[in-house]
């Protein structure tokens, strides 16, 4: 009899623990492309202002995701994608959300899609960034130009996001072809790789490379150099006379989930304050009309390089050409 009492409390047990630790909350998935440390601030403010959902903002990488929304269209377990880069949501556009009842006056009349199937997160650049340490031990002068890149004393010692992998190589890739046309671009860039030491799978794999001391000049995201230089790291941002190649990343729902409960109260959330947030913590960089957000060590008045013609088909007519 006492064990059959042990056994019953045992199975009693565990129906009240699996009870206690269902979550009976409703659910709303974000599938983010963003950095750690942004989906962290995202998750803690979502968490603080939704207690009443069940939230959660998962890493993707932007090229997965793109595959996968590809692949299952709405039928993807996402509600919200955030940050898919500009051209893959051109390309993808198709399984959004229509927008058209959100107010987009407050965005740059340059940073609104007339579809409205989506809407701009964070406008980023890339810079020329280089650790003054390496450089000095090496004996080397900064570099001033994409010419200067070539220079065999570099060798080994250089760091740039693959295009195929990353919107940040792929954005430096598309403003040498505006600027040197396509042929003479790839010519660039066949003689580049002779000092490339990785053409990394992430856009931030240049600057971690430099933080470790790997190389001595990277190609990367001007924001992450900041980040970096005020955690005390001896880095220095360059932009050559080309500008700075830059891009978008946007922010859409999943069509057909819209009247999913919580999924429009999270993306309004988004819309209305995260984003800002997200411009006052770590992208200054200005998508808004009144925007007035600065950063330590940002750089100021940043001038653009030509990004025309930056579509998806575009994207896709490159890509074939990239061998490395």
């Amino acid at each position: 009899m006492k064990k059959i009492l042990k056994v019953l409390l045992t199975i009693i047990s565990g129906i009240m623990l699996t009870s206690c630790s269902s979550d009976h909350r409703p659910s709303v998935m974000i599938y983010s492309t963003a950095e750690s440390f942004r989906n962290e601030m995202f998750q803690e403010e979502l968490d603080k202002k939704f207690p009443e959902y069940n939230i959660t903002v998962q890493y993707i990488p932007t090229g997965n995701c793109a595959a996968r929304l590809k692949a299952e269209g709405t039928d993807i377990e996402a509600d919200i994608i955030f940050e898919s880069e500009y051209t893959y949501a051109e390309e993808l556009k198709d399984f959004f959300y229509d927008l058209s009842d959100y107010d987009f006056s407050k965005y740059l009349d340059e940073m609104v899609p007339k579809h409205k199937k989506y809407a701009t997160s964070i406008r980023y650049s890339g810079a020329i960034i280089v650790n003054e340490d390496v450089l000095r031990e090496k004996g080397l002068d900064e570099p001033t130009s994409y010419e200067d890149l070539l220079d065999p004393k570099y060798k080994g010692l250089i760091s740039m996001p693959s295009p195929k992998a990353s919107g940040t190589g792929y954005m430096f890739l598309k403003n040498l072809v505006n600027e040197m046309g396509e042929k003479e671009a790839f010519a660039y860039f066949d003689k580049l790789t002779n000092n490339i030491l990785q053409y990394t799978s992430s856009g931030s794999g240049p600057v971690n490379a430099l933080v470790q001391g790997e190389v001595a000049i990277g190609l990367g995201m001007t924001f992450q150099a900041v980040q970096e230089i005020n955690k005390g790291a001896n880095l220095k941002i360059l932009f050559f006379e080309e500008g700075a190649p830059w891009t978008t990343s946007v922010f859409a729902i999943v069509d057909g989930h819209q009247d999913k409960e919580g999924v429009q109260e999270v993306f309004r959330y988004f819309f209305d304050e995260l984003v800002q947030k997200d411009k006052e913590m770590f992208l200054p960089e200005q998508i808004y009309k009144d925007q007035n957000t600065t950063i330590k060590n940002y750089p100021a008045n940043i001038i653009y390089g030509d990004m025309s013609n930056n579509t998806a088909e575009e994207r896709l007519k490159l890509l074939r050409q990239w061998i490395y």
